[in-house]
């Protein structure tokens, strides 16, 4: 592509978290394919650098629109990452792509604007919906969790005046105590981070953690990163593993299940992210759908949510464009 000064009719999406970002073309809805390029933080000073780099590798001096989703908090639209000592706003954004529309969303509201727009073969169903309730209407309400380095949610609702994704920091939460067993992983955590969230057992360093408090409960402290707990559970070969991987199923079926009755998304409930992908294998064996329904009275109620997980690594990137082009068509997404 040869450089021009006018903006192209190429917009630029981005997903940026924590060790890498990725960058891709989009024209209108449609990510373009081979587009996509990965690059790794640390050899950047900050994403402004980046998308520099990418644009002219591109050979694309100015872009028609571009939306970048954050692995952090987003507020009054400048983005703080989490894990990287990086803060992004408009204006820079505006700057290194020249475009004229530009968006920053947290990467959860990213993969809540991909809902619906992703092929059948990314969907893996983990619990099938059978309650007594009529069959949601296409505006229900949807809920996406995100269990990766980190974990949080957002709630999708489709309005008249478009498709509304709301941000949360859901994983600083408090973990949920259901057994004496969970009251002892709390005061571990506790004890380490002078405060149990979500995110520090529900998380691929929350598993880390969940393993190394059960080597202390046995007497017998050891740690394992948690690729190696992973592979272990998926051989077979360490017991302490497997029981690591059936209590972090545990806990986030009991999660989620608190989750959907907070947001009520009877459209269905994703997870996304490396994490819930490696853990998907592992549900119905661990009782991830007995914990997502132990609530009580309610637990017939809890027949009413689908659970699907989302194998697609760049779903972020498609829900940058959708959302990028609603805001470029006038169409009111937010």
């Amino acid at each position: 592509m040869a450089a021009v000064n006018a903006p192209s009719g190429y917009s630029l999406v981005a997903d940026i978290g924590g060790t890498n970002t990725r960058v891709a073309l989009a024209k209108g809805q449609v990510l373009q394919q081979g587009s996509i390029k990965r690059f790794r933080n640390a050899d950047f000073p900050g994403l402004e650098t980046i998308l520099r780099t990418y644009l002219e590798g591109e050979g694309i001096a100015a872009c028609a629109g571009a939306c970048v989703a954050a692995a952090g908090p987003v507020h009054d639209g400048v983005a703080t990452m989490t894990n990287l000592d990086w803060t992004i706003d408009k204006p820079m954004l505006t700057r290194a792509t020249g475009a004229g529309t530009a968006a920053i969303l947290n990467d959860l509201q990213a993969q809540g604007h991909a809902i619906g727009h992703l092929a059948p073969d990314v969907l893996r169903p983990v619990i099938a919906a059978h309650g007594e309730a009529n069959a949601p209407g296409p505006n229900a309400a949807k809920l996406v969790i995100g269990v990766g380095t980190g974990f949080n949610l957002a709630a999708v609702y489709d309005t008249a005046q478009g498709r509304l994704v709301t941000p949360s920091e859901s994983g600083h939460a408090s973990l949920p105590a259901r057994t004496e067993e969970d009251l002892r992983l709390c005061t571990y955590l506790e004890t380490i981070h002078g405060f149990p969230s979500v995110e520090d057992a529900i998380s691929g360093r929350g598993l880390e953690r969940i393993y190394d408090w059960l080597g202390q409960e046995a007497g017998d402290p050891a740690e394992k990163s948690a690729a190696d707990i992973m592979a272990g559970a998926n051989e077979g070969s360490d017991a302490r593993g497997v029981k690591a991987v059936a209590t972090f199923t545990r806990l986030l079926g009991s999660v989620a299940g608190n989750m959907a009755l907070i947001h009520l998304p009877f459209g269905g409930i994703y997870l996304v992210g490396g994490v819930s992908r490696a853990f998907a294998p592992h549900f119905a064996a661990h009782g991830f759908t007995e914990a997502f329904r132990d609530k009580g009275r309610f637990a017939g109620f809890m027949q009413n949510f689908d659970v699907t997980v989302i194998e697609d690594d760049y779903a972020a990137l498609t829900g940058c464009a959708h959302h990028l082009a609603a805001l470029m068509d006038g169409a009111g997404a937010l």
